[in-house]
């Protein structure tokens, strides 16, 4: 792509996060144009203006046949296969939000149209793009705890009232103008709940450090009165004989920073990967130990970076994509998995 030529483009979905963290980012972006906008409601010609879009349109393959390059689907969870699966077919690069779709299947094909399309598929998993994961990722890389062996996988967050229809927390703490539809996140029709709304970001950071992929898994799932799960737990293999553990909760205090704890052990060493206390260890066999420098405050979730990559991966200006549409598949057939044993009472493969 030419220096001078912006990135065309259109976004499908309006909502709450939309316009609290990717609409700003994409506003001030000096190489971005933002040609159209597709949502529903009242709301969609002021956010049309405030953000400066060139149309606003209720139909999404209006949207989508306009003159863009690139598309942010921003909907419901359960309409991102349909529109993902557009927009590939059209050629046009795609930043899908997690989770990509709630069906192994419906992600893999996503996977097999990315690829046939030859553009850019970015899922924004803000914890993947922070300075000591990069750095943590390297580690594992160059082979520091040598063949994985075991994982331990663990996920808490202050989201019991997002899944219980109560959203007004996380609204005041992303100070939106849009308030989270309920539906979006406390209906089973729609992928509500813990697993797909925030194990999907533990799993997919675990992905992308370690390269795994599971090959089975057998998964409990609870609501504690809910309409959607609030906790989750799994013991999964993985390809290559990995043994390991997945677990999530919805119900830290409002205002406790996230959990996400990662412990690898491995052949040669064990690491674990902490974001609520913001540390990365290395503890080797040969007695090697080794500390990652975090600044204060990183471990804390934003999602500022992976929009701003996905425009720099269209232009050229970086190749490092740390949530394709690989690592979301993966995380995709995990839960899915997961959610199908715990209803079936038993174990399930992926695929």
């Amino acid at each position: 792509m030419s220096e001078s030529k912006k990135v065309r483009l259109g976004a499908i979905g309006a909502g709450w996060w939309a316009t609290s963290n990717h609409f700003p980012l994409f506003r001030d972006h000096p190489d971005v144009e933002l040609v159209g906008v597709c949502g529903i409601g009242d709301d969609l010609e002021r956010i049309r203006e405030k953000f400066g879009f060139g149309f606003a349109t209720e139909d999404a393959d209006e949207l989508l046949s306009a003159d863009i390059d690139a598309v942010v689907i921003a909907t419901p969870h359960d309409l991102h296969h349909e529109l993902a699966a557009k927009a590939l077919d059209r050629g046009l690069h795609v930043l899908c939000e997690k989770p990509m779709t709630l069906k192994a299947e419906e992600a893999w094909d996503l996977a097999r149209r990315a690829e046939e399309a030859g553009t850019v598929f970015l899922v924004p998993y803000g914890w993947n793009y922070k300075p000591f994961t990069v750095a943590a990722k390297k580690l594992l890389a160059d082979g520091a705890i040598g063949e994985i062996q075991f994982v331990s996988c663990n996920m808490a967050s202050p989201t019991r009232g997002l899944f219980g229809t109560d959203p007004s927390y996380m609204l005041e703490l992303w100070n939106s103008e849009t308030a989270p539809n309920p539906t979006t996140w406390s209906s089973p029709e729609h992928g509500g709940g813990y697993a797909h709304g925030q194990v999907t970001h533990s799993s997919a950071l675990l992905f992308w450090l370690t390269g795994l992929r599971a090959s089975s898994v057998a998964g409990r799932v609870s609501t504690a009165g809910a309409p959607v799960d609030l906790f989750d737990a799994g013991v999964v293999h993985f390809e290559g004989g990995a043994l390991g553990s997945l677990s999530g909760a919805a119900t830290l205090a409002d205002g406790d920073n996230y959990q996400i704890d990662i412990r690898l052990f491995g052949t040669e060493g064990v690491m674990m990967i902490d974001v609520e206390r913001e540390r990365v260890t290395l503890s080797r066999y040969d007695g090697r130990r080794e500390s990652i420098d975090i600044a204060p405050g990183e471990g804390e979730y934003e999602c500022l970076v992976p929009p701003v990559r996905f425009i720099e991966l269209i232009t050229g200006a970086s190749t490092e994509n740390n949530s394709d549409v690989t690592v979301a598949a993966r995380s995709v057939e995990l839960i899915d998995a997961l959610l199908r044993s715990s209803a079936a009472g038993g174990v399930e493969t992926p695929v």
